[in-house]
């Protein structure tokens, strides 16, 4: 057992002191970048300007005779741009894959202090989140890196999501986590191939409708009934935000691959705002758009944001705004619209307009 005065020492002789509350960036879209492509590594500086994260895949979607040239790629995009208030990311492959140890030990050696975040996929517990802390203390001490590298997780195995809360509180180095649906869905057994959204399968039947002589439902008829699609993440995003929130750390819903589908991928990413998770990832150019959408609050909930606040500075007491009570419990929510706009607003001038901050 580490003791609370233990948690925030360096792991290793001369690594940087590992930081107490996460950096306040706007981090609405992770977008991936497949490095080991040089037409796609020459479109990062503009795209920088884009999202608010890029992140170099050495993971999942690419083959394995590039992992290597991925590694190279990514070493060789992370020095060649200036990302200024974009972060630089990198998925790395899993801990149990025999590219994991070179993925960190020559990306941190060659541009550990210009990243920021490694993404961790698969993990199974927080052991998985204590070997790469020490190992991530070690090569900071050896390269003198100056900051601290944090650590993002990957929700995608069923013994993870059992392990959630673990995970959470592993590592002063927790950044947040991902959900992943795919590799989730692979490792419950689940019956679809879709990577993220829902399924027509998944689903609710309304009520049969009555019968006119009996007065009871018309189980056997033929009358036609509403059919309600569900949500197959909901469970899984709910207790991930729950252990994100309760750690101080971030939530994010992770890839929608439909990219055909962008009404579809916008509710998922709504539902997952919803929810409480800050970002999504973006796999295509088409999902930035929506993203930047869906993970901003709306113009008008800002402006009843505002009223609430104006009404109670320090938020005690009650008042009566158009006809509905707020108290102290809607202070809070109205300062989580506000500090997220605020944030949106410092990067997007026109969304600073619309919100008058």
């Amino acid at each position: 057992m580490k003791l609370p005065r233990q948690f925030f020492q360096p792991l290793a002789i001369g690594a940087p002191a590992p930081l107490r509350e996460l950096p306040v960036r706007l981090e609405r879209m992770i977008h991936f970048v497949p490095p080991h492509m040089e037409k796609m590594r020459a479109k990062v500086p503009d795209i920088a300007k884009q999202v608010d994260v890029v992140l170099g895949n050495l993971e999942d979607a690419i083959p394995v005779e590039a992992k290597e040239a991925a590694r190279a790629g990514f070493i060789e995009m992370g020095k060649a741009v200036d990302y200024g208030q974009t972060g630089l990311w990198t998925r790395i492959n899993a801990l149990n894959s025999p590219w994991a140890l070179d993925d960190v030990t020559e990306i941190v050696g060659a541009i550990g202090d210009k990243l920021d975040v490694i993404m961790l996929p698969k993990v199974d517990g927080p052991w998985d989140i204590h070997y790469l802390d020490q190992l991530l203390a070690q090569l900071e001490a050896r390269h003198k890196v100056q900051k601290p590298i944090l650590i993002h997780a990957i929700l995608e195995t069923a013994q993870g999501v059992n392990n959630v809360e673990a995970i959470a509180t592993a590592s002063p180095r927790m950044h947040g986590m991902s959900l992943g649906p795919a590799d989730l869905a692979a490792s419950r057994a689940m019956k679809t191939t879709r990577v993220g959204g829902g399924h027509p399968e998944y689903k609710v039947l309304a009520d049969a409708s009555s019968s006119p002589i009996s007065g009871k439902p018309d189980i056997g008829g033929d009358a036609p009934r509403a059919i309600y699609q569900q949500d197959l993440w909901h469970y899984t995003t709910a207790k991930m935000v729950d252990a994100c929130a309760a750690a101080g750390i971030k939530p994010f819903y992770g890839p929608f691959g439909d990219f055909s589908d962008a009404a579809a991928c916008e509710v998922q990413f709504r539902n997952s705002f919803l929810l409480g998770c800050v970002g999504a990832w973006t796999l295509h150019p088409s999902q930035i758009a929506i993203a930047k959408k869906v993970y901003a609050p709306d113009p008008a909930e800002v402006a009843f944001a505002k009223k609430i606040v104006e009404s109670m500075p320090d938020g005690a007491g009650a008042v009566m705004i158009d006809g509905k009570m707020q108290d102290d419990a809607t202070w809070k929510q109205a300062k989580v619209l506000l500090d997220l706009a605020k944030l949106v607003a410092a990067k997007d001038p026109d969304m600073a307009a619309r919100y008058g901050v």
